[in-house]
């Protein structure tokens, strides 16, 4: 038995699939490369794959994390050639290497994600970094965001480590996020971005880390 970590990156092509799309994906790219996935127990068997943290529809991300179980030892370097040719345009396999089998679930130890988030506005770069400031001095911000499943209300402030401007211009610019993603409760860049009093949708929400707890 052998458990690795693969890193990938998550394209513009593939950025509005769903989570459910995306691992019938690497199921199949795995079979194709006859990868010997381990399988779970019980009536209806699937495949030990699991991702850190699902993407949302319309982010992309160079920073994807996954753990796949395997019934034999195999290469990191025979893994990657073989499922690099199996993938569509929009994934690529950027690191594979070995983990304990004895570690915590991936999703378990991720603690932060950091972001970089592109939106127009018509703010200064003077003006942006006011709202940031009194953004992060604030003790909690209570927050109602609606749902699918009803409305759901928390502490936005809760979520957010880490604010800052990248770069901006006269247009607008990009911001660097880095939020609370763990059982607590994750930061969503979107709501981040319109407590900043930005109120259209980012241009591009792009995941550049994942932070997992030391282990």
């Amino acid at each position: 038995m052998q458990r690795i970590r693969v890193k990938f990156t998550r394209g513009e092509e593939v950025k509005f699939i769903s989570h459910l799309d995306l691992m019938r994906c690497w199921e199949r790219a795995f079979r194709r490369a006859q990868v010997p996935l381990a399988y779970s127990e019980g009536f209806t068997p699937h495949p030990r794959i699991s991702l850190a943290v699902p993407l949302a529809l319309g982010v992309t991300s160079e920073a994807e994390l996954m753990d796949v179980n395997l019934t034999r030892w195999v290469s990191p370097h025979w893994f990657t050639a073989g499922v690099s040719q199996q993938l569509p345009p929009g994934l690529k396999i950027t690191g594979v290497f070995p983990v304990a089998s004895t570690l915590p679930s991936l999703q378990s130890a991720v603690r932060l994600a950091e972001y970089r988030v592109e939106a127009e506005s018509r703010l200064s770069k003077e003006e942006i970094n006011a709202r940031i400031d009194a953004l992060l001095a604030l003790a909690e911000l209570p927050w109602r965001h609606q749902r699918d499943t009803g409305e759901r209300r928390y502490d936005l402030r809760a979520l957010i480590e880490d604010l800052w401007v990248d770069s901006w211009v006269d247009w607008g610019g990009v911001l660097g996020m880095t939020l609370r993603c763990d059982s607590t409760g994750s930061g969503r860049p979107e709501q981040v971005a319109l407590a900043l009093g930005l109120p259209d949708f980012p241009k591009s929400i792009h995941r550049t880390r994942l932070v997992l707890e030391v282990q």
